[in-house]
């Protein structure tokens, strides 16, 4: 008798720890066992507000944005979980969604082909989306995230440097007032090796204008030289990183675009962005 007894008396301590308040292990335990429960909710309350809060965690994934080009969805064929927008993410704890499409940016719409009954290689037509038509199919629509990175231009230099201006502006200034608590941070041209073409150079130089104009950050990967050297002399660190087409990153060169990208986001105090009016 006394053996279940004292099976019986374990099983409501552990009872009274586990399940029950501390006030009501009194009316099985005695003293004892209050204490016990006690010091077990006090040990549980200060884990608690190790992890973050008054015994709950506070850590909210932010939810970031990048709208791009084929570097930041992937050339046509790749897979867009390779390039150097998700690989970021990853490095940074983001829930991301990367959006856009390969040839497009702020006035370049990009090309497919039309197929054809009668063979041959079709003929090349545009797809009609810029980056803003890009951004209200894919984007616009989501509620606000917690950061937008809009990044491109080296598909704008086959047009004047002002309309890309133009269309920077627009698509921005749509941005900032769709989503005015959001962040917003412009990436400049990306480019294959460290000798853009003037075309090129002046394309960054009125996006960087536009980002001032704005009060937008801007990050600058031909004058950080993300790209060094040139695939075809062998040269920097282009032959790594750089695919033979002389333009594309490799995977290796994803996640590398990828570290750079996240140390200017440490730098601009964004690795853990929140919207402006929440908590």
């Amino acid at each position: 008798m006394s053996s279940r007894r004292a099976r019986r008396g374990a099983a409501i301590l552990s009872l009274c720890l586990g399940l029950l308040p501390a006030t009501a292990c009194g009316e099985f335990g005695g003293d004892a066992v209050k204490r016990e429960a006690s010091q077990a909710q006090k040990g549980q309350a200060r884990n608690g507000q190790a992890r973050g809060g008054a015994g709950t965690s506070t850590q909210v994934t932010p939810v970031v944005m990048i709208l791009g080009d084929s570097y930041t969805v992937g050339e046509r064929g790749s897979q867009p979980e390779t390039t150097y927008a998700p690989a970021a993410a990853r490095l940074l704890g983001w829930q991301v969604v990367a959006a856009g499409k390969a040839g497009t940016g702020f006035v370049a719409t990009g090309t497919r082909r039309r197929s054809t009954t009668q063979g041959g290689a079709g003929a090349a037509r545009t797809s009609g989306q810029t980056f803003m038509g890009l951004f209200e199919s894919q984007l616009g629509w989501r509620p606000a995230p917690d950061l937008l990175i809009v990044s491109g231009g080296h598909n704008d230099r086959k047009y004047p440097a002002m309309q890309t201006a133009q269309a920077a502006r627009e698509l921005l200034s749509r941005a900032k007032l769709r989503w005015p608590g959001t962040p917003i941070v412009l990436i400049g041209p990306i480019w294959g090796n460290d000798t853009p073409a003037p075309a090129t150079l002046a394309i960054r130089d009125v996006l960087r204008g536009v980002a001032q104009e704005l009060k937008i950050p801007f990050i600058d990967p031909i004058a950080q030289r993300w790209i060094t050297g040139n695939r075809a002399t062998g040269t920097g660190n282009a032959p790594g990183y750089i695919r033979p087409d002389g333009v594309h990153p490799t995977i290796e060169g994803h996640r590398y675009l990828a570290t750079r990208l996240v140390d200017d986001i440490k730098r601009l105090g964004l690795a853990h962005p929140t919207r402006k009016g929440t908590s």
